[in-house]
């Protein structure tokens, strides 16, 4: 069974994984509309796989008993300045999703939560590979 403060985080975990999705959509949305295909593209698999990992916390919170839910998600900001301004917005907001799991990690190790903190880990490399790729793009712009 879920802890319950398990349970809690995860949840509001669901709420930002769901945010990340409507935030990269926003971010696809505007750089087609800026004639940027190519960037609305790797926007739009970004935007499918945070829905995917908001599914996966989704369905982790039913399978161990908890009661996972989904929450109205706030509007994403949908303008920018350029596209140095959206990938340095997709940093910043990577960095901040990696600071949320790593506070859930924290949670499962106060609590000896050790079949949750296991299925943090997957989150934990992927947050490398995204704050990664953030910083590979961000450094081609400045070339």
């Amino acid at each position: 069974m879920l802890h319950k403060k398990v349970e809690d985080i995860c949840n509001r975990q669901v709420e930002r994984e769901g945010y990340s999705s409507n935030l990269y959509l926003a971010m696809a949305s505007w750089a087609e509309n800026n004639g940027l295909a190519g960037i609305a593209s790797w926007l739009y698999v970004q935007a499918d796989e945070e829905r995917l990992h908001m599914l996966k916390f989704i369905k982790y919170i039913n399978e161990r008993g908890g009661k996972a839910i989904v929450p109205a998600f706030k509007k994403p900001v949908t303008e920018f300045k350029n596209v140095e301004d959206v990938f340095n917005q997709v940093l910043k907001h990577e960095e901040f999703v990696t600071a949320s799991i790593n506070e859930i990690v924290q949670v499962t190790l106060e609590i000896k939560d050790y079949t949750t903190h296991s299925f943090l880990q997957w989150f934990v490399n992927e947050q490398i590979q995204e704050e990664s790729s953030a910083h590979i793009i961000l450094d081609k712009l400045r070339l």
